[in-house]
């Protein structure tokens, strides 16, 4: 018997002896525990250790009956009391842990893309570009949304086309007979009255123009690297040799600035915005280019002496057709000047600001990003 629970079990009974040398028990809250309940069923005189004679176990003193002299050691393996925490559960643990987090992230990751997608679509939108078709596959719920963004943004270009295509029409339609009252006025004998009908006749084709720059905005010009500096001192240039005093103002030369911008667009915005500061400040006040660079940005600036805009009327004033009420009257223009560089400005990620002039005037400032490309043309 003792053989098979030394084999099967681990269990040994020796012989005790009151030399034995043995250890005292841990402080331990659960082996005091046991203590307490073994000898409540063994006796008090029952003694446990974890060591005897330098072997280790659990070592409990028991005395069969009075009838037989001496007392015993029962010695249980010490597996029995201790407790070990199995390494397989921890790692099954962990495992489990790791594949929830890849499939929450799975999750998100196919709802939040097509979102983000969507996102930066509206912002295209909203700055008058045409973004590229929404992948309509994914959720259900959100395949709709997809398709029916797919669906506005189609519908959107299609109508940006056909005004486009209209005002074209439009312009052709007038720009021939403007051409042929033009020719019959050269025609005419009184000097007086051929150039008040000449400046009329320019005027209205300078209004189509403008209703066309505003339809077109970008006209599909890609970007490419402008030195910025270079191109405002050929715009100065060009307004000079017309009679007109512009010039670049005097400070410190920010450094060179080539940028992947729409030249063709950033010109059309500089003359707008000089075109406004004479027709405001008078065709014989001086208008002053300056720019300036800061961190990511860089800023064109067109200061004039004119009488402003009042801060409540700026953001008015880059609506289409919208003109302050004193110069209803009495200054010539469509309106579209300041809607046509705000245009612009928000094509290249950037934005027009009006703000009063220190000592009286406009200071018009079109600051556009310095660190990444232009959106891509619609």
């Amino acid at each position: 018997m003792l053989r098979d629970l030394s084999d099967r079990e681990g269990i040994h009974i020796y012989p005790a002896d009151p030399a034995d040398r043995i250890e005292a028990l841990p402080d331990r809250a659960f082996l005091r525990r046991v203590e307490e309940l073994v000898r409540e069923q063994l006796g008090p005189a029952t003694r446990l250790t974890l060591e005897r004679e330098g072997e280790r176990a659990l070592f409990v003193s028991f005395r069969i009956d009075d009838s037989v002299e001496g007392d015993y050691w029962l010695a249980l393996p010490r597996e029995r009391i201790d407790r070990i925490f199995p390494l397989s559960w921890l790692g099954w643990g962990v495992a489990a842990l790791l594949l929830s987090l890849v499939g929450a992230w799975l999750i998100v990751f196919r709802i939040t893309r097509p979102l983000k997608a969507l996102q930066q679509a509206a912002r295209k939108v909203g700055a008058g570009e045409t973004p590229a078709r929404l992948d309509e596959g994914g959720p259900a719920e959100l395949a709709t949304v997809a398709h029916a963004f797919n669906q506005m943004s189609a519908d959107l270009a299609q109508i940006d086309q056909d005004r486009a295509l209209i005002l074209a029409g439009i312009s052709h339609d007038l720009r021939t007979p403007l051409t042929r009252l033009r020719m019959g006025i050269e025609m005419a004998g009184d000097e007086g009255l051929r150039e008040g009908m000449t400046a009329d006749v320019e005027e209205m084709d300078k209004t189509i123009g403008q209703f066309l720059d505003f339809a077109r905005s970008e006209g599909g010009e890609a970007p490419q690297e402008v030195d910025v500096a270079a191109l405002l001192l050929d715009v100065a240039s060009q307004y000079r040799r017309r009679g007109f005093k512009v010039e670049l103002a005097s400070g410190p030369t920010p450094p060179v600035l080539a940028l992947p911008l729409r030249p063709q667009a950033l010109r059309r915005a500089i003359s707008n915005l000089i075109d406004n500061a004479l027709r405001y400040a008078g065709s014989d006040s001086l208008v002053e280019l300056a720019l300036a660079a800061t961190a990511g940005e860089f800023h064109i600036e067109v200061l004039d002496r004119g009488p402003g805009i009042p801060a409540d009327e700026v953001e008015r004033m880059k609506r289409p057709f919208a003109r302050l009420e004193a110069a209803r009257t009495n200054t010539a223009g469509a309106g579209l000047g300041l809607a046509i560089v705000d245009r612009i400005a928000r094509s290249h990620n950037g934005r027009l600001e009006l703000l009063p002039r220190e000592g009286g005037g406009l200071l018009a400032r079109l600051t556009l990003p310095a660190n990444h490309a232009t959106a891509p043309a619609p």
